[in-house]
């Protein structure tokens, strides 16, 4: 199987403030293109598009084409599980969604020092094994969002299963906060596969400040600057693929142009991309993905990756001593019809949900302070 896997979580959309407006049109071209070209591993999710990304993937994949000419990947949402029940309800409503007999891979979402306790009390990895014996599901595994200490008790404790799907990019390879390469190590030295999310950052990789992106093209003029953090991930041991979030055909067809002929990274490319981390950090005050995780049970419905992008654009343009900062307008359009930063209850469910393990609630409060005064 080719290295290069389609992350269904940013499809193209008709209305950029919609997560439910998915471009069927475009998706399906996309999907067609991505199996002509030898690619076949699609990784879909239960909350993915605001519950609509299984539906498309039906439509788009699974009614369009041959169930063996392609490898379908869903999660089991553990922090939705809250009675006896709810995991099996869960998994035939995505079958059903997704419109097959079984999934090839089939993983617990985004576990954590936090959920690990509601896994553990419905017996999440027994489920997945009962999926195992009973031909629906033909791989077990789990996304993981936290440090190398909780990743290695998860992996002693559950030796069965078979691979750990990573948040790993050179932005994150030496984070203390996502703690990509020790998780990665941790993996490999349990023996397992790894599924690698996140490498370009939810986007961040793929448009870098002007002396960042400078040193990449002087290097390759002609390669794309999401192939460097995509080619970065996918040249580690121990990768079966890595995903990427792809939301337009343009995307897709660079993507699958440089994963067909794949050319790891040199040495020398490697230190440049450490460089060009430095680089970013100094720009990005608050490094939100866009996930949208946070927004789905914010009991005010803040916006909040907009408002951090609001925020970001605001402290670059500081940071560059830029006199067309327009950022406080911006956010007072934005929140004239939405949720203001300030409405925040400090209820805190956004930290305990959030992959980048932000601190929401202090940066709202900061960002409040900034525009709404």
């Amino acid at each position: 199987m080719k290295k290069l896997g389609f992350g269904l979580m940013r499809l193209p959309v008709t209305d950029e403030n919609d997560q439910k407006s998915i471009d069927m049109t475009e998706l399906c071209k996309m999907v067609d293109t991505f199996l002509q070209r030898g690619f076949t591993y699609f990784d879909t999710a239960y909350m993915y598009h605001d519950h609509q990304s299984e539906i498309a993937i039906r439509e788009a994949l699974v009614k369009r084409h041959p169930r063996d000419s392609f490898t379908l990947t869903t999660k089991l949402p553990v922090s939705m599980c809250k009675a006896e029940g709810d995991q099996e309800r869960i998994f035939e409503e995505q079958r059903q969604k997704c419109g097959v007999e079984y999934f090839d891979y089939y993983l617990l979402h985004n576990l954590n020092s936090r959920n690990i306790d509601t896994a553990e009390r419905f017996d999440a990895f027994g489920f997945q094994k009962r999926l195992l014996a009973e031909g629906k599901i033909k791989h077990m595994g789990f996304s993981f969002h936290d440090n190398a200490e909780t990743l290695d008790k998860i992996l002693t404790a559950h030796p069965e299963e078979e691979f750990v799907q990573l948040q790993i990019n050179y932005l994150d390879w030496d984070s203390e906060r996502v703690q990509s390469r020790l998780c990665y190590e941790t993996a490999v030295r349990h023996g397992k596969k790894v599924i690698i999310m996140e490498p370009v950052k939810g986007g961040a990789l793929a448009k870098l400040p002007e002396d960042a992106e400078a040193l990449l093209r002087a290097e390759d003029p002609e390669a794309s600057i999401a192939s460097w953090a995509i080619r970065f991930a996918a040249g580690l041991d121990n990768v079966h693929v890595v995903l990427s979030g792809m939301s337009d055909l343009a995307q897709l067809e660079d993507n699958t142009a440089f994963m067909s002929d794949f050319k790891p990274i040199t040495g020398d490319q490697r230190d440049k991309l450490y460089r060009c981390a430095e680089i970013i950090n100094n720009y990005v005050a608050v490094p939100c993905t866009a996930c949208r995780y946070c927004t789905e049970g914010c009991p005010m419905g803040i916006e909040i990756p907009d408002i951090f992008s609001i925020y970001n654009a605001h402290m670059k343009a500081k940071l560059l001593h830029s006199w067309g900062d327009k950022s406080k307008e911006k956010y007072q359009e934005f929140t004239s019809t939405r949720a203001k930063a300030s409405q925040c209850v400090k209820c805190r469910q956004c930290e305990g949900i959030c992959p980048q393990h932000l601190p929401v609630v202090d940066t709202l409060a900061e960002i409040a302070g900034i525009f709404e005064n």
